[in-house]
């Protein structure tokens, strides 16, 4: 068995089989400083140095990062754009081989968020050999695997450094016909604005990381969940505006779908779907179960949301809890809402671009 000697957190080394019956003690959440999404620098603090840059002045440039949109696509001719994207993070589960499809399922969901196909992927990795072994590296790796073959993604090549906290993640590729093409920008006032997967992943990483029952099994369903089936049937609803809700929370990522598309948005907190069990853990009193990217997301979303004095603080909390591979969030007309899987969470409307009103 490998020994391993660096947990730092309170979640105690776990053992984990790999391979042919061999084991490793690991605890990759202790680890980490942040867990998945939730270790993304603020937006806050992103959107002053993207300010700084020059957009691309390239005609080819569908999508650059003025819009805060999940990739960038360049237009190669009239039938063919490439859809780009890059994410990887820190451990959110102990097991490394669903960290590793956590990771990869994250990643390809920008490229179905821009409405596109993933068709291959780099594997990016940061990790100590050295301290916790190949046979771990491996699992994640096999994870990641896993996952690229569900989406039909071929993963071609890929970059490792040595590093003493585990990351791993995807730079992925999609193609996409420039008319089909959907982004953050083109929600209309009126659209419903349909969410595909419950939030919550960013509370039960925390809650489990310090030792409080939580339902990580199910966390990890969500998580390791594909957005190809919603991207499709967003497409086949005839989407306006669509974006995945990740890091910095469903009030963030709404509040760039709508500014993106210069309108406000009101949104129905008791309609927002939650992994069950999260919302008992977000009502905790000592707040043990808050991530400090769910933190950080709520002191940015300040300063362009309004809660109605009627919503309970563990849904003021769900709204921007630091999702890890969430899901798609589709601004569509009302009568097609229906055929995006999900529950209507709130819709578009006239009003400052980018403001949220929660009720």
């Amino acid at each position: 068995m490998l020994d391993y000697a660096l947990a730092v957190g309170s979640v105690p080394p776990r053992v984990v089989k790999v391979g042919d019956d061999r084991e490793v003690a690991v605890s990759l959440t202790s680890l980490s400083h942040g867990a998945g999404c939730g270790c993304k620098l603020p937006p806050g603090a992103i959107r002053p140095l993207l300010a700084g840059m020059a957009a691309s002045t390239d005609p080819n440039v569908l999508v650059g990062f003025d819009t805060a949109d999940d990739a960038g696509v360049y237009r190669i001719s009239d039938e063919l754009a490439i859809v780009q994207t890059v994410d990887f993070f820190t451990p959110i589960v102990d097991d490394p081989y669903d960290f590793g499809r956590i990771a990869a399922a994250n990643a390809i969901s920008d490229i179905y968020a821009m409405g596109a196909t993933p068709v291959s992927a780099l594997n990016l990795v940061a990790f100590s050999i050295q301290t916790l072994g190949a046979e771990v590296l491996a699992e994640i790796l096999r994870g990641g695997a896993a996952i690229a073959a569900e989406a039909g993604v071929a993963i071609v090549g890929g970059h490792s450094i040595d590093d003493p906290e585990p990351k791993y993640g995807m730079a992925v590729t999609g193609l996409v016909h420039p008319d089909r093409l959907l982004t953050n920008a083109g929600g209309l006032a009126g659209d419903a604005l349909v969410l595909t997967k419950p939030l919550g992943a960013g509370a039960v990483s925390t809650a489990a990381k310090r030792g409080l029952p939580a339902p990580v099994a199910v966390a990890i369903e969500v998580m390791t969940t594909l957005n190809r089936d919603a991207a499709a049937a967003a497409q086949r609803a005839g989407a306006h505006g669509l974006t995945d809700v990740t890091g910095f929370g469903l009030l963030g990522h709404l509040h760039e779908l709508a500014e993106a598309s210069g309108l406000a948005a009101e949104l129905d907190a008791a309609s927002v779907p939650a992994i069950d069990g999260v919302l008992e853990l977000l009502a905790d009193p000592e707040e043990r179960a808050l991530a400090g990217g769910t933190r950080r997301n709520r002191e940015y979303a300040a300063a362009f949301t309004t809660f109605a004095p009627n919503v309970p603080e563990a849904r003021r909390w769900l709204v921007c809890d630091a999702m890890t591979s969430g899901g798609l969030l589709a601004a569509v007309a009302p009568e097609q809402a229906g055929a995006v899987s999900g529950p209507v969470i709130g819709r578009l409307v006239a009003g400052t671009a980018g403001s949220i009103r929660v009720g």
